[in-house]
């Protein structure tokens, strides 16, 4: 039987991107007319997912006229969601392209906090959902002041039903993640050598604190990623090391979002764990050619498989 997903975002967008001729202060700028698109880490994971063949639920929250328009873009995608309606109004995140240097600009908002209420109105609809899913997917932040605790309850909740949880956050909601346990950490180099109390890690010492964190049972996988260097994939048993192609990167916007749904459509068809790295890469590597806040093609996902290799 087909392996199920499921997504969990806490901490939405809608993210309106746009493009300017020369970037400078105390000057109006006309914009090029603005593009809408559904954004936050496990949403992606699911758009990303769509392209891929592999379905999934994308249960996120939702409020206000922002969180309408979330919710009718993801219904244009075809996607199955689980909106949680909050009374806070879903933020907005604003991406700017200077035409002129090709530079691009990220600016994000906060989410409004959520209830305690709220907070139970999320763990009883996972609770709803039977049977559970095969994967979970964490990723994106944590809005306003919502305790990284409420991480764990995910974890603990999901992991008592069976499930392999994939966590791809960073801060305290990262720690939350590494100290209950999950199958799958997806941390970037800085973010790793913050959980072992570090401000940078060498190679050698990069090695060991995923190593440790495997010995210790917090994850049975972990994959460090490197930026344009590419990722590194730890199991018990393995070190995989590979290195993306060549690409004219447009936005770096939605690739680790699309590095993890490569390595999830990989783990629900049993691949291997070189094939895992290898489609992560791919996606990641695939998103980055596009314009703004789009995601990968299928297409260059496809040629780009074949051209990441091992180092």
């Amino acid at each position: 039987m087909k392996k199920t997903v499921l997504t969990i975002t806490l901490n939405p967008s809608v993210d309106k991107s746009t493009s300017v001729q020369n970037i400078v202060p105390e000057k109006k700028l006309r914009c090029d007319r603005p593009k809408y698109e559904a954004g936050g880490g496990g949403i992606n994971v699911s758009r990303a997912l769509k392209r891929l063949d592999i379905p999934s639920d994308a249960l996120f929250t939702s409020g206000g006229k922002t969180g309408s328009m979330l919710e009718n873009l993801l219904k244009k995608e075809d996607l199955d969601i689980l909106p949680v309606h909050l009374g806070s109004e879903t933020r907005e995140n604003f991406i700017v392209v200077d035409k002129t240097t090709n530079q691009q600009y990220r600016f994000g908002f906060p989410g409004e906090a959520f209830s305690k209420n709220e907070q139970d109105e999320i763990l009883a609809l996972i609770d709803q959902i039977s049977p559970a899913p095969d994967f979970v997917v964490i990723s994106g932040s944590l809005p306003g002041d919502v305790p990284a605790d409420f991480i764990g309850l995910l974890i603990n909740k999901y992991k008592a039903k069976g499930s392999k949880v994939i966590v791809d956050t960073s801060g305290d909601a990262l720690k939350v993640a590494l100290k209950e346990g999950v199958f799958l950490l997806k941390p970037n180099a800085g973010e790793l050598a913050a959980l072992v109390g570090k401000e940078e890690l060498e190679n050698a010492d990069l090695d060991h604190a995923a190593q440790q964190i495997i010995m210790q049972g917090q994850a049975n996988i972990v994959v460090v990623s490197l930026g344009a260097q590419g990722a590194v994939l730890y199991t018990a048993t393995e070190k995989i090391q590979m290195v993306p192609p060549l690409v004219k990167i447009r936005s770096t916007v939605g690739a680790g979002d699309s590095m993890v749904a490569g390595m999830v459509s990989v783990l629900v068809n049993q691949g291997t764990t070189e094939e895992i790295l290898r489609m992560g890469i791919a996606c990641g590597s695939a998103t980055t050619m596009a314009e703004g806040t789009a995601l990968f093609q299928k297409k260059d996902v496809d040629r780009l498989y074949n051209e990441v290799r091992k180092q």
